[in-house]
């Protein structure tokens, strides 16, 4: 078996003596230049709590590399802070990253002739870009998360970065001092890590050791324990048996494994995100996987864990009482999970999980199965005249299961901010935010600011909000993103007024307004497609290139 299958043509090859001569240069010895290649990609860099500890980590890739005899080479690529952009016009670059970041891995391994890749990655969108690049390469692959944040405190109170979103609507609403807002912003994040519940990097961490793409516990090792260091030489030394087996993603993320991980991520409560991300995943590897695919999931999956944002407890809690490994373990005891899955420790679900530990007796973060938080999964995929190609509901019971109310329509996430600050927003509304969706924002972008002001006065339980854009892992509350067809491309959403009757019912599945076919055609012969809000530059490609939101936002299937 070759180990060096695509170095070999850089390294072995007498016509390349330039390249061998460059090598050398790098302090390669000709016995170096015989063995495998590995690229290390690091998402890190100094401006983001959940990146500022990965260029650290991927020191630590590297040895476990070294130590099996292989070659380990770091590059860098970009991230984007969802927590800092968030409510700016910065938020619009971090969906379009994913696709920099996975198109930016894929180049970096093709260009270098690398025989495999350990990205290592933290905040959001780091996780999936790098899976869809690992996917599109094929090649001996794992994926290392940087790990959660430690929660904050002040007061005596648990904090997390949410926490802090939602200080600001409590302070518009005069219900927090200048003094304690101050001091939920000073305490909120105490060091590295990405957003402490299971929130959208948690959520896709989870979703990926599900997937069987990262080593057992790499998930919910925290970030500032030691444990994440070990979990770093573990996937550099890991890697070698990949290659000796030639076990490639594409023989570990199948359609069973797919299932799995989305399993996972309704057993654990995670972020809407995971719908575009494992769209975009499964266009990566190839799978046919829809917005279907996860309804069917949902129907027949209890929601029992009992985190943020709509809970109490943090991934750190999750960690305590035995981690994504004990939760698995559970799920395959009770025929929830796939266990005959490939992992990359070369080993299936069911045997990584036979030595591990079970869920600590009496812990409270995981509900039992006869005591569900909710029977059936908080994502809830809904169709109607206002989504005919779908939109993406995160319901877990707790803000009831049906809304009615009149359309409070806003031209964008910004004049939402507004308007709800000014008071614009009533108990019973249905806010609209739309021209945000993946060519209207364009990027679109995440509406945590919003929904963490209605958190904040207290209007939670009482309003819903609808959009063409996204949320963050970070928003509960009764709220439905992902509406498409986009009101920049036509979809209905563009149509709806000040006072429509709007209806969500998350039993039936379903998103309408009530009005017309004929009131709908009337209206579109009126409407007119408003201009791109931009015209060069790489968001301007992104809005001319991806697909919708029912698709994933991919940028490679038009």
């Amino acid at each position: 078996m070759e180990l060096n299958k695509y170095s070999k043509n850089v390294t072995q090859d007498p016509t390349q003596p330039a390249a061998q001569a460059m090598l050398h240069a790098l302090g390669l010895s000709v016995e170096d230049l015989k063995k495998p290649f590995i690229g290390i990609a690091s998402t890190g860099y100094e401006g983001n709590p959940c990146n500022m500890h990965l260029n650290d980590l991927a020191k630590s890739i590297k040895k476990g590399v070294q130590d099996t005899d292989m070659i380990g080479l770091i590059f860098h690529t970009i991230g984007v802070s969802d927590g800092i952009s968030m409510g700016t016009s910065g938020m619009r670059y971090s969906l379009p990253s994913r696709d920099i970041i996975a198109d930016s891995m894929e180049t970096v391994v093709q260009a270098m002739s690398y025989d495999g890749l350990i990205p290592v990655v933290g905040c959001d969108k780091n996780m999936p870009g790098a899976l869809m690049a690992m996917l599109r390469l094929n090649r001996p692959s794992i994926l290392v998360y940087g790990g959660t944040i430690a929660s904050g405190c002040y007061h005596g109170k648990k904090l997390d970065v949410v926490s802090a979103f939602e200080a600001w609507g409590e302070k518009v609403a005069g219900t927090i001092t200048d003094e304690d807002y101050q001091g939920v912003i000073l305490n909120a994040c105490p060091g590295p890590g990405a957003c402490g519940g299971m929130y959208t990097a948690n959520t896709m961490a989870s979703a990926i050791e599900a997937m069987g793409m990262a080593l057992p516990y790499n998930a919910s090792n925290p970030a500032n324990d030691d444990l994440k260091i070990t979990d770093a030489e573990s996937a550099g030394q890991a890697l070698r048996l990949l290659i000796e087996k030639d076990l490639k993603p594409k023989d570990i993320v199948t359609k069973k494994s797919l299932e799995n991980a989305f399993k996972v991520i309704t057993v654990l409560g995670g972020s809407t995100n995971a719908v575009l991300h494992m769209l975009a995943i499964a266009h990566a590897a190839d799978i046919p996987w829809t917005l279907k695919d996860f309804q069917k999931i949902s129907d027949n999956t209890p929601f029992l864990a009992d985190l943020k944002p709509s809970g109490q407890y943090l991934m750190e809690d999750l960690h305590a009482v035995g981690g994504v490994p004990a939760v698995m373990k559970f799920m395959l005891e009770n025929n929830m999970l796939h266990g005959d899955c490939m992992t990359v420790t070369g080993k299936t679900i069911a045997e990584n999980l036979a030595e591990v530990p079970s869920l600590t007796p009496g812990q409270k973060v995981i509900y039992p199965l006869d005591q569900p938080i909710k029977e059936s999964g908080h994502i809830r995929i809904l169709f109607g005249n206002l989504a005919q190609e779908g939109a993406v509901a995160k319901i877990t019971g707790k803000e009831g299961l049906y809304f009615q109310g009149p359309a409070r329509v806003f031209e964008g996430e910004y004049a939402a901010n507004d308007g709800i600050q000014q008071g614009k927003v009533q108990a019973g509304d249905v806010v609209v935010i739309r021209y945000e969706g993946p060519q209207g924002g364009p990027g679109m972008p995440e509406m945590l600011k919003p929904t963490a002001a209605i958190m904040g006065a207290g209007l939670g339980k009482s309003v819903a909000l609808i959009t063409d854009g996204r949320f963050s892992g970070g928003t509960h509350g009764f709220v439905v993103g992902h509406v498409a067809p986009e009101a920049q491309c036509g979809g209905n959403i563009a149509l709806v007024q000040d006072g429509d009757r709007i209806t969500i019912d998350a039993k039936t599945n379903t998103i309408t307004v009530d009005v017309s076919e004929q009131e709908l055609a009337e209206r579109r012969a009126k409407w007119v497609a408003p201009a791109l809000k931009i015209s060069k530059g790489s968001m301007y490609k992104y809005a001319k290139t991806v697909s919708s939101a029912s698709k994933g936002c991919t940028t490679d299937q038009f």
